[in-house]
């Protein structure tokens, strides 16, 4: 402890000019912070500031010292800051912008129980498939799906989601069952915004392009189109997992099953993240990984 002795005061003295204004500071006596620095002086083997009646001034060596004091004292700062907002309860208005359809079936549940549990937030939710621009228009927090663009911001992997192509057994027992990524080009593919598909071979990833009858940047219509038996749909596992699992669907061309994708939570870079964003982006990690 006796290494900390007499560095306040001795910060304090540097950053007011004097005692007795860094004494009103600390709320000490000046004598206290003259005796605190003299020892400190003493300690050191080192004079830190010049005394005259009018002024004090900091030495060469005085100087370097309050840098580096400086910096530790921020460093306290800043620890004290982050064990107060772990302490905080989460409160006031919370912005949240999320994909659509994972919007709907994953997130927004979570987040009622999330107020449930913190009653004093205030949430405003955005669901769109739009990508928003959280600095501009005041988002504290972002679900994105897939792979991320470069980005300013900092971002949180929370689970993951597989993409599966898949239709419905009326379909295939029409048209037959495509074995390789090249078969679909004899098939009728629901797309979405993309003109192809990913799969991966042998450890490499590669687009495939797909045509067919139906274009639409719904998951939701392209997966009712594919119960339908319109056509094969390739699809994220939250749309269809059930469908799959009740034989409803088909899955197909599982050997060319592409890599997992990344669920995200962004948020603005910024090092003195909110109590209420912090504790969210846990809470939604919890529950979805």
């Amino acid at each position: 402890m006796g290494h900390w002795e007499g560095v306040s005061e001795f910060v304090a003295v540097a950053e007011r000019g004097g005692f007795t204004p860094a004494a009103a500071q600390l709320g000490i006596s000046t004598a206290q912070v003259s005796r605190q620095v003299t020892a400190l002086e003493k300690r050191l083997a080192t004079k830190l500031f010049y005394r005259t009646t009018r002024k004090v001034s900091l030495t060469e060596a005085g100087e370097v010292y309050y840098q580096h004091c400086r910096q530790v004292l921020e460093g306290l700062e800043e620890a004290e800051r982050a064990l107060s907002q772990l302490q905080s309860t989460p409160r006031g208005k919370l912005k949240i912008t999320a994909p659509t359809t994972y919007g709907e079936t994953r997130i927004t549940p979570l987040l009622n129980d999330f107020m449930r549990r913190y009653p004093e937030l205030e949430v405003h939710c955005r669901l769109t498939n739009q990508k928003v621009d959280l600095i501009e228009a005041g988002f504290d927090l972002a679900i994105r799906l897939g792979q991320l663009e470069d980005s300013s911001m900092m971002a949180r992997r929370l689970a993951t989601r597989t993409l599966h192509v898949c239709a419905s057994p009326e379909y295939l027992a029409a048209h037959g069952v495509p074995e390789t990524p090249e078969d679909l080009a004899a098939q009728h593919c629901l797309q979405g915004n993309l003109g192809y598909w990913r799969f991966a071979e042998a450890g490499v990833e590669r687009n495939v392009r797909v045509s067919g009858p139906l274009h639409c940047n719904s998951g939701q219509v392209l997966l009712d189109a594919a119960l339908k038996g319109l056509g094969v749909v390739q699809l994220p596992d939250y749309y269809v997992q059930d469908c799959l699992a009740n034989g409803t669907l088909t899955e197909l061309l599982v050997p060319y099953q592409p890599p997992e994708e990344g669920i995200w939570a962004l948020y603005p870079h910024n090092r003195h993240l909110s109590p209420k964003v912090r504790v969210l982006v846990d809470f939604l990690s919890e529950q979805l990984s």
